[in-house]
């Protein structure tokens, strides 16, 4: 868990969100100096509460959370707090099978359509030797991917994913012979390995939202407090609210076999460590093994021992 050191070294008690760097990680970053994603056209100013009017399919950002805090077992000076009702949800993700892409008329390009900023120069070196081992048969855009570059600097003069033809420069196209989506997800699958390993650090994270506190205790003595949820459309900043779509609040993209903590076990031992990822599965396995556990996800579907509870009350 290399970030939450780097993270002890903030003085300050405010919150941070961080990549694997223990820097701030976003994705294309809509709503950033005022602009609506994907348009270039102004969207809601700094600081201004804007409405969230959900597409069709997808709930509220406001409802019942359970949350819940336990010590690092690796380490005695930070504690994790997180999000029971995301993390034992049925989400997953639907790319290619439903996803109505966050860009309107872009369904195709998922969440890839604004690209990726890179954590820091870490997580740029570490993604640049994956791209050095793609092949014209893996990316669709191999030849002006080596030829002019793949990365590019945003209005603000950060470092991103080159965006190429509206969308990022890795993702690959519907008909493309190498499969569609993500090049960088496909060269992990075709080696065995995880795509946390090949992908930027904020591409393999979303949508799970890791933030770091400071917290002052009564005797004086202050904790790291690491925050594990939904990255949600709040995650995203103002702009957020002006994405087309966003699955994690979708009732189309919840329904999966497996909850959120056993389908991302690669992503949340990687973001947590093996010692607090096992603590966590104990607790959300307490959870499930719960009658009626508190504070569903509102986009899941009810689970069966909630219909029988339900009938119950009803006789």
């Amino acid at each position: 868990m290399p970030d939450t050191k780097k993270a002890k070294s903030k003085k300050s008690g405010k919150s941070g969100e961080t990549g694997t760097s223990g820097k701030t990680a976003t994705t294309g970053r809509p709503g950033k100096a005022g602009k609506a994603p994907g348009t270039g056209g102004t969207g809601p100013a700094e600081g201004v509460a804007v409405a969230f009017r959900p597409e069709p399919d997808e709930k509220g950002l406001d409802f019942a959370r359970a949350w819940v805090e336990f010590p690092d077992p690796a380490d005695d000076e930070q504690v994790f707090r997180c999000d029971l009702t995301w993390l034992t949800s049925r989400w997953t993700c639907i790319f290619g099978k439903g996803c109505q892409g966050i860009q309107e008329g872009r369904a195709d390009d998922g969440c890839c359509t604004l690209g990726a900023h890179f954590s820091d120069e870490d997580d740029e070196a570490r993604v640049a030797g994956h791209v050095a081992r793609l092949t014209p048969e893996l990316w669709q855009f191999h030849e002006v991917g080596t030829a002019s570059g793949w990365t590019q600097l945003d209005d603000d003069g950060e470092k991103q994913t080159r965006r190429w033809k509206g969308s990022c420069i890795f993702q690959n196209r519907p008909g493309f012979p190498g499969g569609a989506g993500c090049s960088l997800h496909i060269l992990a699958l075709r080696e065995g390995r995880e795509p946390l390993e090949t992908k930027p650090d904020v591409c393999w994270q979303l949508p799970i939202r890791r933030t770091y506190d400071w917290i002052d205790r009564p005797d004086d003595t202050r904790v790291l407090q690491i925050s594990i949820g939904e990255y949600d459309r709040r995650g995203w900043g103002p702009g957020g609210h002006d994405l087309h779509w966003w699955c994690t609040s979708a009732t189309s993209a919840h329904g999966a076999g497996e909850p959120v903590y056993v389908s991302y076990r690669a992503e949340l031992t990687e973001l947590m460590g093996k010692a607090g990822y096992d603590a966590l599965v104990e607790l959300c396995e307490a959870r499930l093994a719960s009658l009626l556990p508190m504070a569903p996800h509102p986009a899941d579907p009810p689970a069966p021992a909630q219909d029988a509870a339900r009938g119950k009350g009803r006789a």
